[in-house]
């Protein structure tokens, strides 16, 4: 595995509670960052020697604000591009947005803001508006994302057609329990590749507060706690690892095959099939099917 970007979930908090979300954030959650944990975890990312890029993810990483400013400033201090994702609930206005983010400027490469239904009732989210004026003021480059709802199509294209800079749901989280029933459902057998993540060669891994080391979120291949990161790279097996095997020699539907499950007859995505089987198989692989917050546990 040739690694060039560890993307931080400093904490599984969340100010919101939306539908979509992969990692079930909520303000009920549990699980952040120490800042000594993160100094570790970029440490050794550095001695790997490929890794270019840190972000920092949530949950909403500004409620650990102390943190995150100090984890963005010792990233930087390493030489990586930074990268921060944040659903800007923090910016009730242009000016407390640029008190907010005046820190952060010339420390940030990217910053990503949530925008849609799923974060607020208003199409035109003030809060996302003062937070990109914000960051243009500050030279902190911005980006927005914008997440569909169910009845828009999937995010592979298959079905409808997304107004340009909207995504799709994935199913898989809270959305394979809360978004499904309101997609287009396709043949369970139709789902043969993961579409979306990159499980032989995965340029980027997610950490969470745990140690746990995500391929894809809840789909973990190692803990950065008991074991090196340049060790967890260096001996990931993508064929023989046991969920990420069979979902590259035939998809989600190779997981419920080669496992016997259950299944319906039609799923939203391949996410919401995979996540699906998954849930039924964590009980067998409780250390690589990890944490609890992932599956809404």
């Amino acid at each position: 595995m040739k690694l060039n970007g560890l993307h931080f979930l400093l904490t599984y908090q969340c100010t919101f509670e939306c539908d979509h979300c992969f990692v079930w954030g909520s303000p009920r959650q549990t699980g952040a960052f120490t800042l000594q944990a993160i100094r570790d975890a970029l440490r050794q990312a550095s001695e790997v020697g490929t890794v270019e890029w840190i972000y920092f993810e949530g949950g909403e990483p500004f409620l650990y604000y102390p943190i995150l400013l100090e984890g963005v400033r010792e990233a930087s201090r390493y030489g990586f591009q930074v990268g921060l994702v944040t659903n800007s609930y923090w910016a009730v206005t242009f000016e407390d947005a640029c008190q907010w983010l005046e820190p952060f400027a010339g420390l940030l490469q990217d910053l990503s803001v949530s925008s849609d239904l799923y974060h607020s009732d208003d199409p035109q989210d003030r809060r996302a508006e003062n937070a990109r004026r914000a960051a243009q003021s500050l030279d902190i480059p911005c980006g927005t994302i914008h997440i569909a709802q169910p009845e828009a199509g999937d995010c592979s294209g298959a079905v409808g057609k997304l107004p340009e800079g909207e995504s799709g749901p994935m199913y898989r989280g809270r959305a394979a329990v809360l978004l499904a029933a309101r997609a287009v459902k396709r043949p369970w057998a139709s789902f043969r590749e993961c579409p979306y993540e990159d499980l032989r060669q995965p340029g980027r891994l997610h950490l969470d507060p745990l140690g746990y080391l995500h391929i894809c979120q809840g789909i973990t291949t190692g803990n950065l706690f008991q074991q090196h990161l340049s060790e967890i790279c260096q001996g990931y097996d993508p064929d023989l690892h046991p969920i990420s095997g069979p979902l590259l020699a035939g998809g989600p539907v190779q997981l419920v095959e080669l496992y016997e499950l259950a299944h319906e007859d039609a799923y939203a995505d391949a996410c919401h099939l995979c996540y699906s089987a998954r849930r039924d198989l964590r009980q067998r692989f409780p250390e690589i099917l990890a944490p609890d917050q992932m599956y809404g546990v």
